[in-house]
């Protein structure tokens, strides 16, 4: 038994150990990008980079690591079924029960190991991750101030760039405009050749250095008094509130060691106690997953004959799905004190616990199939179909095989390429099905917390899950297809069924034509989502998350810009914007006129309203007044009643400028919405890398079919486990890859159109040139 106790948990490891990895890889998927502009900016040493990295590991491994086990379960023995090796143990005298013993050294290392993450070290992590987020509140704060946009998170202060540069790991500025605005109607303006941010003497405040510069300050209701104040150096100080303590109330439960949390379960008030003890118990909880899908994937494992490792792969989305869904839902009851703490974590465990036991069970009296899981036999189909049509059943075999039940109907695809092609589609589904279920897990456990907190109802959880789910589908379809193909081509290889095609003549090009063929046809199909469909989705899901967060609802005119740059270097600042009517209308507006060389005001004009009279195609400016300026000194002060300017003749409808997310919007929406901006004088560098990524990125989908084909032919006898180990690394690779680029196009080291082309140019090269070298 030593040797055969080893085979069998090899299997299993190796299966687990490959499907945590992926499950882990898919959740960080959202976040390479965030890190790669991190290391581009050089706002973050490599150091601080791992460290975000290590400290976001824990809370996925929470959900990826039972995931994991159950994957590793489920394929392993599907695998050991499937070529009757598990009948030739029970043959030799090897019941259930024995398996049941070896697999459980696998289930209670799993146990153990998900039982420190989730007890010792997520918490650690959660805390180390607050804490770095308000380290980097500080040092980032330099860098996410683009050049040419109006940078509004500093309280009463809005800050405007012409130029920013990296030197020494810090941000330098040239040609800085600044507005206090903590008197709306008489902002402090304060100008400077040159600035940069340092840290203050606390970890929550910053300064802003200033060089070269003077400050405006006109008295408020008093236009007379106008004060020019010149420097050659000052400092602002900025404080800037702790993330963590704002978010305090969402985030102490996840920062807290273990010990604490029971300690206040059982000194705390009753309501705050429940959200202690749930916390607790589910620290607890979640790693016993381990042992109780183990008890059910035994059974289920072994009974999975003819599906193999498909059969294994379809139980464990289903399996996955259900005890995520009775343990959400019993949290959800818990907190709303429906039942209690420890019965609502435990829900699921217990269910699925005595589940197992009666399948094993059951499949310890006689050995079982469940026939809804297996496979789809298309022998059996047809077979049924020539029973039922007896002009299918006429005529020679050769007849008959031609008459098969076929995919599609044409003479394009054959045969061959029908059969590649259903193996093909299948794999797809099944990978991306696994990954929409692992994404909607992990997104339910992100907003749980400010769902019961803001008493936001399961219907609009439900509806916001779905909207989820269409932008995920697109994100995802990629990295299924590379799977797919690693894993078809994989298994035909293994099967010797690439060597018989070479035998009859039939070229390995040949082969993966079809493909090739349908992943060109899917990229269509996800540019075409993109454009018609996934705009609206995307629309909706930011609403309804915005409804969980507990935020206001929110227009997509944003009502608070109150600074816009105008066309002809001016930048105007008003309390009120009327464009309801056809003479749209300001009040309290302000215009200050710039020299494009120096950055000094030459020109400020302040009125208590200003409206849009289209016969004259001017703003007509009402009880106000106008400053000129040379350098420091005021060259002229006149009042008015009413007055126009020639040079500030913008239309209304410059002013509504819709703010939108490029992910909201289509190819042409967003090339409109970036020429729009643009005559605004806003920096749309990253909108512009997004525009290109709208046909870039659906393209990748064929780039991988590409690259995947002669990974599959190369792996020999090694099949499925395999490629999905090579897929993992190649995404890895390609996500790595992608995220640099976007983020060097980001920050404009290079051209939009590069930065989103270049992974797909890179990986369609290196794809191409290794198909050639693979032997025909």
């Amino acid at each position: 038994m030593r040797i055969l106790p080893r085979y069998i948990l090899g299997e299993i490891f190796g299966h687990a150990l490959i499907g945590t990895a992926l499950f882990t890889f898919v959740v960080f998927m959202r976040d390479v990008g965030r890190l790669m502009e991190l290391v581009v900016r050089n706002s973050a040493p490599g150091v601080t980079v791992v460290e975000i990295f290590l400290f976001t590991l824990p809370a996925a491994l929470t959900v990826t690591i039972p995931m994991g086990a159950l994957v590793g379960i489920l394929l392993g023995l599907s695998r050991l079924a499937a070529d009757s090796e598990v009948t030739a143990m029970r043959a030799s005298g090897i019941g259930t029960w024995a398996f049941v013993r070896i697999v459980a050294v696998f289930a209670i290392g799993a146990w153990l190991l998900a039982s420190v993450n989730n007890v010792w070290l997520a918490p650690k992590a959660a805390a180390g991750l607050g804490r770095l987020q308000d380290r980097l509140k500080t040092s980032q704060a330099s860098f996410e101030i683009q050049p040419r946009v109006f940078y509004e998170d500093f309280k009463n202060i809005v800050l405007y760039v012409e130029d920013v540069r990296a030197a020494g790991g810090v941000a330098v500025w040239r040609g800085v405009f600044l507005a206090d605005v903590s008197t709306p109607n008489s902002p402090i303006i304060t100008l400077a050749r040159a600035g940069i941010i340092q840290q203050g003497p606390t970890p929550n405040e910053m300064r802003l250095h200033l060089e070269d510069g003077q400050r405006h300050e006109v008295q408020a209701g008093n236009a007379e008094q106008y004060t020019i104040t010149q420097f050659q150096s000052t400092d602002i100080p900025i404080v800037i509130p702790s993330a963590t303590q704002q978010s305090r109330e969402t985030v102490s439960t996840a920062e807290l060691p273990t010990p604490e949390l029971w300690r206040l379960s059982r000194v705390s008030q009753p309501a705050q106690a429940r959200w202690y003890a749930i916390e607790f118990h589910r620290r607890l909880a979640y790693p016993a997953a381990c042992l109780v899908l183990a008890l059910v994937g035994i059974p289920l494992g072994l009974s999975a004959k003819k599906g193999g490792k498909s059969t294994g792969f379809v139980i464990t989305i289903v399996l996955v799905f259900v005890y995520y869904f009775v343990s959400l839902a019993g949290v959800a009851l818990a907190r709303q004190g429906k039942m209690s703490p420890t019965v609502g974590v435990w829900m699921a465990n217990v269910a699925f616990g005595l589940a197992g036991l009666f399948l094993l069970w059951r499949s310890e009296r006689r050995p079982f199939e469940i026939p809804w899981l297996r496979t789809f036999s298309w022998s059996d189909i047809r077979n049924r179909l020539a029973e039922l049509t007896p002009a299918l059943g006429e005529g020679g075999a050769l007849e008959r095989s031609m008459r098969r039940v076929r995919l599609f109907r044409t003479r394009f695809p054959q045969l061959l390429d029908d059969y590649v092609l259903r193996e093909f589609l299948t794999y797809v589904g099944m990978v991306l099905a696994a990954f929409l279920l692992l994404t909607l897990v992990f997104t339910f456990f992100e907003i749980l917390k400010d769902v019961l907190r803001n008493s936001v109802s399961m219907g609009t959880v439900g509806e916001y899950l779905l909207m989820v789910l269409p932008s995920m589908l697109y994100l995802m379809t990629p990295m299924s297809v590379l799977i797919a193909v690693l894993v078809t081509f994989g298994l035909m290889s293994r099967a010797n069924e690439i060597t018989a095609m070479k035998a009859t003549g039939i070229s390995i090009y040949r082969a993966v034509i079809p493909v090739l063929v349908m992943s060109a046809f899917i990229a269509t199909g996800l540019f075409f989502f993109d454009q018609i469909y996934l705009p609206r989705f995307n629309k909706r899901q930011e609403t309804l998350f915005n409804r969980i967060k507990g935020r206001p609802a929110q227009t997509y005119l944003n009502p608070g810009r109150k600074f816009i740059f105008g066309a002809h270097n001016d930048i105007y600042y008003y309390e009120f914007f009327d464009s309801s009517t056809d003479h749209s209308s300001f009040g309290n507006l302000s215009s200050f006129s710039f020299d494009p060389k120096t950055f000094d005001i030459r020109r400020r004009v302040s009125a208590s309203s200003a409206h849009w009279e289209p016969r004259l195609q001017h703003w007509v400016f009402e009880r106000g007044w106008v400053r000129n300026f040379n350098g420091t000194s005021i060259q002229g002060y006149d009042t008015f009643e009413a007055r126009t300017f020639a040079d500030l003749d913008e239309p209304p409808t410059y002013f509504k400028k819709e703010v939108k997310q490029s992910s909201e919007m289509n190819y042409d929406e967003l090339a409109s919405y970036i020429r729009d901006l643009q005559q605004s004088g806003f920096d749309v560098t990253r909108l512009k890398v997004q525009l290109q990524k709208k046909i870039a990125f659906p393209l990748i989908t064929l780039v991988m079919a590409i690259l995947a084909v002669p990974f599959s032919l190369s792996q020999g006898k090694r099949g499925a486990l395999t490629g999905v180990a090579v897929a993992i690394g190649v995404a890895v690779v390609y996500w790595v890859t992608a995220g640099v680029f976007e983020a060097l196009g980001n920050v404009t080291l290079l051209p939009p159109m590069l930065a989103a082309w270049a992974p797909d140019l890179l990986f369609a090269f290196g794809g191409g040139y290794l198909i050639l070298k693979v032997p025909t």
